[in-house]
This record gives structure tokens, C-alpha cells and sequence, in this order.
């Protein structure tokens, strides 16, 4: 159990670095001056990869920036909307990839979209079942059990957002380039500030799964 405590701690603090990382690399790349904004590169990818349904919108706050496939918009937050910056440009074309991975059924994309109604499910009662499960572990192990099902799901859903991710800010990076949006200096600051967004996914999906072996080496103990 200590040793899962420490691998836990270990989590945490690289998760820690990897958001100020993100953060500092922002930043540093929202400084980084290019033609055009982050609303017109959206509408500029989707134009160019025949998308018409899909507006792109305005949204309050900082790294707010998402695609919703079921009102088909394209959301930015305010900074990434009208800024002229490679930061800008690259958060926009990288939501756009979603999009692009919604009108071409991209399989990972359709699969985590298939499991959201589940993980909104999961969300809501997972915690206070695992907690009401922990509390009466003596009495019954089957409803920790329910419990570690629906928190299995939040962790599966962890998993495959990784290759959607990964995946929309690779056709990003190939639109910008093809389309001379970023040039031989640009281009790798792009990847750059893409790639730290990246590694958030990967340490929130090991958190995950790490939480989730807690909860089947607590599960697994009852059963003795």
C-alpha cells in the first residue's frame, strides 16, 4: 500500500510539472506573432477539408478550447480566438482536427463519443459509491465491486482520448504546413506547444489507472 501511495505521489507531481509546462509553453509561444488568428485558421482547416456544418465560436476563460461533435462547433477560448500567435493557431487547428476526425469517422473519436453517456453516468455516482463501498467493505465486497466497474469506465475513456488526441494534433501540424500557415521556424514551436498539451493526457491517463488499481488491491484484500 506504501508503495502505491509513492507511485501515486510520483503521479501527482508529474502532473504538476506537465500543466506548469503547458502553461509556461503557452506562454512562451503566445508571444510568437504570425498572420493570422486562431479564429480564421479554424475556419480556413475546416473550409479546406470540405467542412461546412461546423461553426467556430468564442468561449469564455483560458484552455477552455474544444470541439463538441453534437452541436458541431468549434469552441475557442477567448485568447486563442482572436490572438495572431502560433499558440493561437495551434490550438485552433488542433480542435479542428476533431472535427476532421468527426467527418471522417475516425474510430477512436466514435468509440469516446459512444462512451461519454457512460462516463457522465460514472462521474456523478462513482464516488460516492466507491466511498459507501469502502465503508462497508466488512459487510459486502459487491458494491465496492459496482463501484470499481464505473470508475473502470472514466479509465478506459482516459486510454483511448490518448490516441485521439495525439492523432488530432498530427493532422494539425500536417494542415498548417501544407497550408503555409507555419514556416521552418514556426512549425516546431507548433509541435512543441501541441506535444506538452499531449502529455497532460498521458499523466491524467496513468492517474487513472493507477487509481483504479487501488481500488482492486482494496477489493482484492476483502476476499480473503
Amino acid at each position: 500500500m506504501i508503495g502505491y501511495y509513492m507511485i501515486f505521489g510520483v503521479i501527482a507531481l508529474i502532473s504538476y510539472l506537465v500543466s506548469n509546462n503547458l502553461e509556461k509553453k503557452m506562454q512562451k509561444y503566445g508571444q510568437v506573432r504570425v498572420q493570422q488568428s486562431g479564429k480564421e485558421v479554424a475556419e480556413q482547416m475546416l473550409r479546406e477539408n470540405g467542412i461546412t456544418d461546423v461553426s467556430v465560436l468564442s468561449t469564455e476563460g483560458s484552455l477552455t478550447d474544444h470541439y463538441d461533435p453534437m452541436k458541431k462547433t468549434v469552441n475557442l477560448s477567448t485568447p486563442v480566438f482572436g490572438q495572431r500567435t502560433v499558440a493561437a493557431i495551434a490550438v485552433a487547428a488542433h480542435e479542428c482536427g476533431h472535427a476532421v476526425q468527426h467527418a471522417t469517422a475516425y474510430s477512436p473519436l466514435r468509440l469516446r463519443s459512444a462512451l461519454v453517456p457512460a462516463v457522465n453516468i460514472s462521474n456523478k455516482f462513482t464516488p460516492w459509491i466507491l466511498t459507501i463501498g469502502i465503508l462497508l467493505l466488512e459487510v459486502t465486497p459487491y458494491l465496492l465491486g459496482v463501484g470499481i466497474v464505473l470508475f473502470a469506465i472514466t479509465s478506459l475513456f482516459s486510454l483511448i482520448t490518448l490516441p485521439v488526441e495525439i492523432n488530432a494534433s498530427k493532422r494539425a501540424v500536417q494542415w498548417l504546413d501544407k497550408a503555409g500557415i507555419v514556416d521552418a521556424q514556426t512549425k516546431p514551436m507548433a509541435v512543441d506547444a501541441l506535444k506538452s498539451a499531449a502529455y497532460t493526457y498521458v499523466v491524467a491517463a496513468l492517474a487513472s489507472l493507477a487509481t483504479l488499481v487501488q481500488y482492486l488491491l482494496i477489493f482484492m484484500r476483502s476476499r480473503r
